[in-house]
């Protein structure tokens, strides 16, 4: 009868339960399907390693051994003068599925070697190219066991003022490390263009320099006073824009450096860039 009310028997406790069951299990599967669709590409890996390796001028090939037995490609130049002339020693950190030499990273690890900082850059986990930024959290500790491990062969060289630059998803994962290591090697953190602001800032105790361009990606420049209000609480912090940069700093390269080396300069050596001591 349209219009009648009908009475409906209240489902039960044991229905209810197996329906969460089984919700529950769906959604892990479906996590699970997610983690199998983007697991870490090693294969793109090797593709990289074999382009640089093909044409590497500047640096020599390093690889790195994680605890499951696989090795990454790190690129490890010397300062300008040698190990000895040394004011330092950069680990380079790429950005969302590139690799230790691709273009602006290319470009900081010699540059910054020619400026008398010694460079390591390290491959970061990848993915598919398919892959957004959130399947990479992820990938997060094994990102953070790189850089580890970079801290450890730079370290053992017997450097001492060790520093992390890293740029965009990189960034990101330089974040990671940063606020779950107890490793005390990382002495100072760039971070160039990040893009997923930053978290718990408030357990990184080092000097850190934030560096975005004028007409970055938005979610580089979005939330970059709330940044800036939470690095200035460790003394010798600072933000920097530069005027025109855009995220991979096509043609401002140079400029780049130039504030990343006076930034460590006057972290390491007290402004002096002639700083002796590595």
């Amino acid at each position: 009868m349209i219009g009648a009310s009908v009475d409906r028997k209240p489902a039960s406790a044991g229905f209810l339960f197996l329906r969460a069951l089984f919700a529950r299990a769906l959604a892990l599967a479906l996590a699970g399907l997610s983690a199998l669709a983007f697991a870490q590409d090693y294969e793109r890996e090797q593709r990289w390693a074999n382009d640089i390796l093909a044409s590497l001028m500047v640096g020599d090939a390093v690889w790195l051994k994680q605890g499951n037995s696989h090795k990454f490609l790190s690129l490890y130049t010397e300062a300008s003068g040698g190990t000895n002339a040394a004011r330092g020693a950069a680990i380079i950190a790429h950005g969302r599925g590139w690799s230790p030499d691709f273009e602006l990273y290319g470009s900081l690890r010699t540059k910054l070697a020619e400026s008398g900082y010694a460079t390591l850059s390290i491959q970061l986990p990848v993915l598919p190219g398919t892959a957004k930024l959130g399947d990479y959290k992820p990938t997060y500790p094994e990102a953070r066991e790189r850089f580890q491990l970079a801290a450890d062969f730079l370290k053992a060289k017997d450097y001492r003022n060790i520093v992390i630059v890293s740029h965009s998803l990189g960034a990101t994962m330089a974040n990671q490390y940063l606020i779950s290591t107890q490793d005390n090697t990382v002495k100072a953190w760039v971070f160039i263009g990040i893009i997923n602001g930053l978290e718990e800032m408030f357990r990184i105790k080092i000097p850190v320099l934030d560096v975005f361009g004028s007409r970055d990606w938005e979610m580089a420049r979005w939330g970059a006073d709330e940044r800036k209000a939470q690095i200035m609480k460790v003394q010798g912090s600072e933000q920097v824009v530069v005027p025109e940069a855009e995220h991979f700093f096509e043609g401002k390269e140079d400029a780049l450096t130039r504030i990343i080396v006076t930034f460590l300069d006057r972290i390491f050596h007290e402004g002096n860039p002639g700083g002796a001591g590595r």
